[in-house]
């Protein structure tokens, strides 16, 4: 269920955004940024300020990402589920491009009707005493409620545009946004419910340890000092305790012929 796929996510992200991929293979994308994009992500304000300043064009940089485990010792940057710089596409994302509405193109001339799909991708984190990110990408139907997973790699072949094409009329949609959203919701919760817990027990067990060591300590210790000991072992509650959230990146309206 998870886009398990980094790499394809990453390609995704920049095409879409209107970067060159020169090559992508075995785990190793080359990306050539816009403007935009180094803008975006390169924090260089005072060179590009100085670039426009004197009248020059500029130069965005060109990136090499290694999603590849095995070869994240070469020339590049490692990216992961994680990492500083998948947060920053993430957030990017959701400061920028939280929500669009697309029409998938048809050059059939024929009457075509599209039918609305709820798109969301999700970010699902994990959070104990390590730490782990998934994202998800659910598509649901809001006529018939269909559900589709990994629906960005599904979009990815079909052509979409801002605006309706000829012949082409929207169905009005009999399921809600919000009664939408709320049924992607309970997939998610049942997708966490029926995995494995173990990184969570293990999380509680080290909690406990922890807990009960520091209570020893106390213990023999003279000095009263309850309310010391309580707010240490709130705070190793607080490095400890295991809980799993979502949130929604960004997702949109996309009509798609049936």
């Amino acid at each position: 269920m998870a886009i398990e796929n980094l790499q394809n996510f990453l390609h995704d992200y920049f095409t879409s955004h209107h970067c060159t991929v020169s090559s992508d293979n075995e785990g190793i994308l080359n990306v050539q940024l816009t403007e935009e994009m180094d803008r975006a992500l390169m924090n260089r304000p005072f060179y590009w300020h100085y670039i426009k300043k004197i009248g020059q064009p500029g130069q965005p940089m060109e990136l090499t990402f290694i999603t590849n485990h095995s070869k994240r010792d070469q020339k590049g940057e490692w990216i992961h589920f994680g990492s500083p710089r998948l947060q920053q596409i993430t957030n990017h994302l959701k400061q920028n491009e939280q929500y669009t509405k697309l029409f998938q193109k048809v050059t059939n001339g024929e009457q075509t009707a599209l039918f609305p799909w709820l798109v969301v991708n999700i970010k699902i984190s994990y959070r104990g005493k390590q730490k782990r990110d998934e994202m998800i990408s659910i598509g649901l139907q809001l006529i018939n409620g269909a559900m589709h997973l990994d629906m960005m790699e599904t979009l990815k072949n079909i052509p979409l545009q801002t605006t309706i094409s000829d012949y082409c009329y929207t169905i009005s949609p009999i399921i809600k946004l919000k009664s939408g959203y709320r049924r992607i919701e309970n997939v998610l919760e049942g997708y966490i419910n029926e995995q494995s817990h173990e990184w969570a027990d293990a999380s509680i067990t080290t909690m406990n340890e922890e807990i009960n060591l520091l209570k020893h300590f106390y213990r023999s210790d003279d000095g009263d000092k309850e309310q010391e000991m309580n707010k240490e072992i709130e705070e190793i509650k607080n490095r400890y305790d295991p809980y799993v959230t979502f949130e929604p990146i960004n997702g949109g309206l996309i009509y798609l012929a049936q």
